[in-house]
């Protein structure tokens, strides 16, 4: 495919081997070259975004093991593959210092969140009205889209003290992606869990703890 129809330009990679050791003293390079700390707050964003994606990925291998015959969750895998191309967009920016942004360089755009809140209205929709904090559980698909939101938190935590750091800013919409993710994921695990014929949602009842409920005589 032509790059001239594209947004952005497609990758430039040939990984030939896996390891070349030039990691092996505790630094990596950025998109522009420049070494620095795997502590480095940089890559401790785009390191996390990686680990969102993997997760996700794993949501969506449940979805093919378990409802592959079912049009609604072929729908959300859909969902969350454009995720997964977002994220690697987003760490695409995150690994890229300012200076070095081209113009054609994968990121995550104002349309991205658009897409994420039109996505979250629609499967609020289906939803029961939420009077409890829920638990992750109910169902393995559940589960693994609230721990993919728990990653994307932290994620966004990760972008917020790259934000902090000393010249180091990020892209624009990195920060409102992120939030909006986290709260996309809340939506398809309870939707993931209130579908006909699986389980339903566990809701937090404090009185289930081992001191919650006093059955002593007063």
């Amino acid at each position: 495919m032509s790059n001239d129809d594209d947004t952005y330009k497609d990758p430039e990679l040939a990984i030939n081997r896996v390891y070349t050791r030039r990691g092996d003293d505790g630094g990596t390079s950025l998109t522009g070259g420049q070494q620095v700390s795997k502590s480095d707050s940089r890559i401790e964003a785009y390191g996390t975004v990686d680990e969102l994606n993997a997760t996700i990925g794993a949501a969506r291998q449940t979805i093919l093991d378990e409802y592959s015959d079912d049009p609604k969750f072929r729908d959300l895998d859909e969902t969350l593959l454009r995720v997964q191309h977002e994220l690697f967009n987003l760490g695409s920016i995150l690994a890229t210092l300012p200076e070095d942004v081209g113009e054609q360089m994968p990121r995550v755009t104002e349309r991205d969140v658009e897409v994420l809140e039109e996505s979250i209205d629609t499967y609020n929709e289906d939803l029961p009205e939420l009077r409890s904090f829920v638990l992750p559980g109910g169902s393995r698909l559940n589960a693994e889209l609230h721990r993919a939101r728990t990653i994307c938190r932290r994620a966004e935590r990760r972008a917020v003290e790259l934000t902090e750091a000393a010249d180091t800013p990020i892209d624009e919409h990195a920060l409102s992606y992120l939030n909006r993710l986290g709260d996309a994921l809340f939506v398809w695990a309870r939707w993931a869990a209130v579908q006909p014929d699986d389980h339903s949602e566990v809701h937090w009842d404090p009185n289930l703890s081992s001191s919650g409920t006093d059955d002593t005589d007063a």
